[in-house]
């Protein structure tokens, strides 16, 4: 996880069209830049990034989750270099550079470059970064699970709302900072704020793929990948397996162990006849499409 420092927060929301797209791009050549250092060679990773941008009570805190091979691919060489270890100090200081850099070209103002360097100078050891190590394939899908709510999840979830007058709103989250539950009671206007200011500009995307990972690099490089794997990890399977290759039911019996269509008493294989919901009752009932006759000009089924 990449971090954007409080004192520039503002601007990227005042800019937010076009410095939260440059940001990501910052995420990337950062790493890239830094397994670069580490190995003493050009390498280029392969990065899934998401944007995301509200802390865990709304407020406006742009950062960057990042999933990041442990290694790069050495182009001169043709092979890949697997990093065995990752110096904080020097991780954190290399998230300054590019993003000072980008703010710089992007915005292209003289006060805003005599700013950036006054706000560099508060942070000689670089900025906020977290790291989760994970193991192939054990820990992945846990990941990718991890990742996937801050893309659909809203800045704050339904059951964190604990009273609302008409006026006041009461919510709770479990402080970073305490680690304890903290309540907060701000006004209604405020509270729709912190919401609608994480809305995304039109034509912004929360998740892109960079390096080794984007669709044409990774075709080209996919042998040299599955070879270091099977050197640094063992003989991994299904690592690089595409997951939309597979059908909506083979997934289900990958998440849970068990074929969703196959009946747990009989094991003979289900079929929809009714479709029940809370609120609108039957919505689908095969007994009443048979009466209707819809399958009787294809099928001929045998009286009672």
């Amino acid at each position: 996880m990449l971090t954007v420092p409080a004192m520039f927060r503002t601007t990227f929301y005042q800019h937010a069209a076009i410095v939260l797209r440059a940001c990501r791009r910052c995420g990337v050549q950062c790493l890239d830049d830094f397994s670069s250092a580490v190995k003493g060679k050009p390498l280029q990773g392969g990065y899934i990034v998401v944007r995301h941008t509200h802390g865990r009570n709304g407020p406006y805190h742009p950062h960057l989750h990042v999933l990041a091979t442990r290694g790069g691919y050495e182009v001169q060489g043709a092979c890949w270099e697997h990093l065995q270890y990752w110096p904080y100090d020097r991780l954190r200081r290399k998230g300054q550079w590019p993003l000072r850099t980008m703010l710089r070209q992007t915005l292209r103002t003289e006060a805003i470059a005599q700013w950036v360097d006054r706000g560099f100078r508060p942070s000689p050891d670089g900025f906020v970064t977290n790291v989760h190590k994970g193991h192939v394939p054990a820990q992945t899908q846990s990941v990718a699970r991890y990742v996937a709510t801050y893309v659909v999840s809203p800045p704050s979830a339904v059951r964190r709302i604990d009273r609302y007058d008409g006026e006041r709103v009461t919510s709770h989250d479990r402080s970073h900072r305490t680690d304890r539950m903290e309540y907060e009671t701000v006004p209604v206007d405020t509270f729709i704020g912190r919401m609608g200011q994480h809305t995304m500009p039109k034509g912004c995307k929360r998740i892109r793929y960079y390096g080794v990972q984007a669709t044409k690099t990774f075709a080209k490089v996919k042998a040299v990948i599955q070879a270091a794997l099977a050197k640094v990890e063992g003989v991994v399977r299904g690592t690089v397996t595409s997951s939309a290759r597979l059908t909506d039911q083979q997934r289900d019996e990958q998440s849970t162990g068990r074929a969703p269509l196959i009946c747990p008493h009989c094991r003979g294989a289900m079929e929809v006849w009714r479709i029940w919901h809370p609120t609108y009752g039957v919505i689908y009932d095969e007994g009443e499409v048979i009466k209707r006759g819809t399958y009787a000009s294809t099928v001929q089924r045998a009286g009672p």
